[in-house]
């Protein structure tokens, strides 16, 4: 199981954390560190520093070695699709190929206000979506590239220079409806389900593996992963206290064992034994990477607790 840290950009972090988390996802071994991608604060905060999610990852490319940085995930409605093309180019040119991007629909529509971006109904979005996986893809592995859809033309464009890998990797993700996993069948090399939790996981990869044997691709080629919340405590008290702390993040009162017990059908939370439990399961339905979402970024503790007994159990041994 690939274990990667996602850390919710918006809510705040400055450059001096953004380099900490890097370095010390690096040196603990994580597989990648990932950020969303919005404008605004999300967790009933708007006045926290919302930094752009791709100047901080090409950023963070040059000044890590090894670690993969990408977005979970950046919305169509932000960019055109020849834009962050070009600017995953060029962040995977600075990191000398570890970039990976992670697209999506868009959702929040009261960022969209603020900052004057259009925000068209959902089918339109997903029409968005369709027409930029491909031009995207297309830019980054065709010599030159016509399309005519829609919602963008692009004629001849030639985009250089190529990124170093021979496409960084594209993930969508959702609850792989028909229409969703269609797409990923045809240009993701990564699925990604968000919040979920084992009981509901299987349909979902079952659509996929539909849409992949529909679209002639091996379903073994289409890479699985989940992102959810993560709240992991050596002991039952120190579990309870960071919870207590991404309570206060989140600016919600209560019980922090009943907030942990509500989430924790979606979320990983628990000691260390029952989040191995838990990733155990997950691998067992075919998930082979997951994105752990760090709601408190300053507490680089628990980021070294996650490696020492989930990713090199036996540090934690002595």
């Amino acid at each position: 199981m690939r274990i990667a840290l996602m850390i919710e950009g918006q809510e705040g972090v400055t450059w001096d954390e953004w380099v900490a988390l890097a370095q010390t996802c690096e040196q603990r071994g994580f597989d990648a560190l990932f950020r969303s991608d919005h404008y605004n604060g999300l967790m009933g905060d708007e006045t926290r520093d919302a930094t752009d999610a791709w100047s901080i990852i090409a950023a963070l490319g040059a000044v890590t070695s090894t670690l993969r940085l990408g977005t979970l995930v950046s919305p169509v409605t932000f960019r055109h699709p020849s834009v962050l093309a070009k600017m995953v180019a060029t962040a995977d040119r600075i990191s000398g190929g570890r970039v990976e991007l992670g697209i999506g629909a868009g959702w929040n529509d009261r960022e969209h206000a603020a900052y004057g971006l259009a925000f068209p109904d959902l089918r339109t979005r997903f029409e968005l979506l369709e027409e930029q996986t491909e031009i995207i893809h297309r830019q980054w592995t065709e010599e030159v590239v016509t399309f005519e859809g829609a919602h963008y033309q692009l004629d001849a464009v030639q985009a250089l220079p190529r990124p170093v890998q021979d496409h960084p990797p594209l993930i969508l993700g959702g609850r792989a409806g028909p229409r969703a996993a269609a797409l990923a069948a045809r240009f993701a090399d990564e699925y990604n389900s968000v919040g979920v939790g084992p009981a509901e996981l299987p349909e979902r990869l079952t659509r996929l593996d539909v849409a992949c044997e529909e679209a002639d691709r091996d379903p073994t080629d289409l890479r699985r992963s989940v992102m959810t919340g993560c709240i992991i405590g050596s002991t039952t008290d120190g579990l309870h206290a960071r919870a207590a702390a991404v309570m206060e993040r989140m600016g919600e009162d209560g019980d922090p064992a009943a907030f942990l017990a509500e989430r924790s059908a979606r979320w990983i939370v628990g000691t260390p034994e029952q989040v191995r439990d838990r990733l155990g399961r997950l691998g067992e339905l075919g998930i082979d990477r997951v994105m752990l979402q760090h709601l408190v970024h300053t507490d680089l503790d628990m980021v070294t607790l996650i490696a020492d007994e989930l990713i090199d159990p036996a540090a934690s041994d002595g």
